[in-house]
Order: C-alpha cells, then structure tokens, then sequence
C-alpha cells in the first residue's frame, strides 16, 4: 500500500494528472480521451490546447494498439508543467523496428515547422509504408503541434522486442 501513495506522490511531484497501464482498445481511448477533455477545460485550458492534447493522446494510443509488441499493452500518461502539458507513451515493439523508428524520429525532431508542413504534405501524396497500419503520418502530425520538439528512447529488453518512449509536449 506504500508503494502505491509512493507511485501517487512521484506522479504529483512529476505533474502527471492522467495515466494508464495496461492493455489499451478503441473503446478505452474514447473514454479516457472524454476524461481528459473534461479534466482540461476545468483547469480552463484553450480551446487550441484541448484539441491538440486530444490529438497527441489519441495518435499516441493508436500507435500502442496497432504496434504494441505486446498484444495492445502500453503506459500512457498526460501531465502539466509551468504553462504546457506533455503526453508521455510506452510500449515494446520488435527490435527490427527501432532503426528505422529512430531515423523517421530523429528527422522530424530536426526539422522547423515549416520543414515538418512540407515534409508532412510530401508523405500524404507518396502515402503510407508498407509495414504502416495507418497513414504513417501520425509523428509528423504530433511535432506539427507540439511547442518542443519530440522526445524519444529506446531501451532493449531482450534480443526480439525494445521498449519505446516518446514525450510530447503541448
């Protein structure tokens, strides 16, 4: 029970007012995407910001239930600090995917807002990757809206899957 007031004090002192563990459907997001626009515009957040919170928390679940190694499994949490709010997301994914998830990743990062508008119309008219189960425009979205730009980890688990982490900041 320690443990758990613990988990719930680094949460506070982390700003981090929504999370979620485990396996993650369609049906999940819809609900917990109503709680945190609801959390949202209590705290009186913009119009602006509610949405593009919104959109960020949704792409970043979309990603764990179509590339979860782990049959949907992953952490998702939103939080505050100073004036901005982050969106934080984990999941495994195969090994063979970190290289060619690093590059797209590090590319965007690099790139101003107009690059990433560019970079972002050039995608939609080649389409999506063959491996993608969406249109693969989904990061590329997210740096679009964000006020930093995109962070991200990959740490190895074992020799078939890494564990993947990206923040997002609003």
């Amino acid at each position: 029970m320690d443990d758990l007031y613990s988990l719930k004090q680094d949460f506070n002192k982390r700003g981090i007012f929504l999370s979620f563990s485990g396996p993650i459907s369609q049906d999940l997001v819809v609900e917990i995407g109503a709680t945190l626009k609801k959390k949202m515009k209590l705290e009186e957040a913009g119009k602006t910001t509610v949405l593009r919170v919104f959109s960020a928390f949704v792409e970043n679940a979309q990603n764990i239930l179509h590339y979860s190694a782990e049959s949907n499994f992953g952490i998702i949490a939103v939080g505050s600090e100073r004036d901005c709010y982050f969106i934080l997301c984990g999941n495994s994914i195969d090994n063979e995917r970190v290289e060619p998830l690093r590059e797209k990743l590090t590319k965007i990062k690099s790139m101003s807002k107009e690059e990433l508008k560019q970079y972002y119309k050039e995608q939609r008219k080649k389409g999506p990757d063959e491996d993608s189960k969406g249109g693969g425009l989904g990061f590329i979205e997210m740096a679009k809206k964000a006020s930093r730009p995109i962070e991200f980890d990959f740490r190895k688990i074992n020799d078939l899957h890494s564990f993947f982490s990206v923040r997002i900041v609003i």
